[in-house]
């Protein structure tokens, strides 16, 4: 089952994003053990471990139609933070980037009328929108906790049950 050159490299490209974005995610999980909020640190590693998944999901929908997968480099953002709150806003602008290329991998899918990724492609429309809304929510809680420690190590427990 053949796939039109340019919407194989934005797949690719998109396979390469979902690996950038376990590591953002595991840096971000390293960050926030080092600031001591184990639950922080769980909860970025499980975001992590997904964004693998999702690259597989890529992947594989590439190796199933007969495509080659080219995993480049992978460029790494420098993430530096002091709270929770630049943890969590740094999830959300990569995430928003995310977002953002499979808007785009959409709109190239309709233009080559590639009707076979509409599954995968509606799927992590919709998985996006989850994954910026929970990350929104988990900031406006952090926001609202403030510098506050009790309500600051509340939120971690509660992320470190996920």
């Amino acid at each position: 089952m053949s796939i039109n050159e340019k919407f194989q490299k934005q797949l690719n490209d998109q396979v390469i994003a979902e690996h950038q974005a376990a590591l953002v995610y595991t840096q971000l999980a390293y960050e926030l053990d080092r600031l001591s909020f184990p639950g922080m640190r769980d909860w970025m590693f499980a975001q992590a471990a997904e964004e693998r998944t999702h690259a597989q999901r890529f992947a594989s929908h590439l190796l199933d139609r007969d495509a080659r997968v080219d995993v480049e480099t992978i460029e790494m953002p420098t993430i530096k933070i002091s709270t929770p709150l630049d943890a969590f806003e740094a999830a959300l602008e990569h995430e928003k980037k995310v977002s953002a290329m499979i808007r785009d991998l959409v709109r190239t899918a309709d233009e080559v009328d590639d009707i076979d990724s509409r599954s995968l492609l509606n799927a992590f429309l919709s998985e996006q929108i989850e994954e910026e809304a929970t990350v929104s929510e988990i900031i406006d809680r952090i926001k609202l906790a403030g510098n506050e420690g009790a309500g600051l190590l509340r939120i971690d427990s509660e992320l470190g049950e996920r």
